[in-house]
């Protein structure tokens, strides 16, 4: 890692020692959002940002995401969380609370077209992206020089589909090394089985060059440009086992007309998937969304 990066990351990390995030989903109900910052206030805690939303207030799901500072936070963490377990059982919670100084470690998975990696280190070495991008791994030799000179390890490991759980195998332990949280798809196109999707579920950010669920697999500037659609657009999604279909993070758009062919299809939407996938990536790292059955709630 650059000393540049460092030094954003560590300043990050001392400015928030005393920083959480708390998220929240249980069946919709009175008095969730009282207890909560009661709790919090009895352990000397200051909310400096709550949400929250109801799905479907006749008996639906209720979500909450609540960021706060706490004196002496680090040596206190194991008792808050103790003590909130029976809060948490009398409402029916599922919840994490997250510590903004522990950055989550990340990977970043990337084939020929380096776009979407480019803008990560990009927002990364600005300080806009906090997080440990612990290692990058290809199949192909191309993005190796721009990884490497920032100090990121650099693996090349071929795939494809005849040797795909033998590539697996080692990228598996590659994460386990590197104690990796959260695995980013920058244009990586290569499928992942099912073992390995399951064994990071909702921890695998993807970008799908198509605005989802038009144009679902491969070659949708091509699918696109032949059906003579006048938007396109990019879709960041958590990887599931049914291809491009996880919960959707988020999109966006752009307009195109008749004169577009496929190339200039690809070069504007390379820009939009650049910034999807950058958005999604920080909602992640910063503990914005709470995933529920096939969809995302996103604060």
């Amino acid at each position: 890692m650059n000393t540049y990066s460092q030094g954003k990351l560590q300043a990050y990390k001392d400015k928030n020692e005393n920083r959480a995030r708390l998220l929240i989903k249980c069946p919709d109900q009175p008095g969730i959002v009282a207890a909560v910052s009661k709790f919090l206030y009895d352990h000397e805690a200051n909310i400096v940002a709550s949400n929250q939303y109801t799905m479907d207030p006749e008996g639906g799901e209720f979500f909450m995401r609540v960021e706060f500072d706490c004196p002496d936070l680090k040596e206190n963490a194991e008792r808050i969380e103790l003590e909130f377990l029976p809060l948490a059982s009398g409402f029916q919670m599922e919840w994490k609370m997250m510590y903004v100084s522990e950055l989550k470690n990340m990977a970043i998975f990337v084939s020929k077209e380096p776009h979407c990696l480019l803008e990560l280190l990009w927002e990364w070495q600005s300080g806009d992206l906090m997080a440990n991008i612990a290692l990058v791994i290809s199949n192909h030799e191309t993005a190796r020089e721009m990884v490497e000179s920032l100090g990121i390890p650099f693996y090349y490991i071929p795939a494809s589909k005849e040797i795909r759980k033998q590539v697996e195998e080692q990228q598996k332990q590659l994460l386990e090394q590197y104690d990796v949280d959260i695995i980013v798809l920058a244009r990586y196109m290569q499928i992942l089985t099912n073992d390995f999707v399951k064994g990071y579920e909702n921890r695998i950010i993807n970008i799908h060059h198509s605005f989802l669920p038009a144009f679902i697999g491969a070659k949708p500037y091509e699918r696109a440009y032949q059906r003579g659609v006048k938007m396109i657009g990019a879709t960041s999604h958590y990887v599931t086992s049914d291809l491009d279909e996880g919960p959707i993070i988020e999109q966006n758009i752009g307009r195109v007309d008749h004169r577009d062919n496929e190339e200039a299809m690809k070069k504007i939407g390379q820009s939009i998937e650049r910034s999807v996938l950058a958005r999604a990536v920080k909602w992640h790292l910063d503990d914005r969304i709470i995933v529920h059955r096939n969809k995302t709630i996103v604060f």
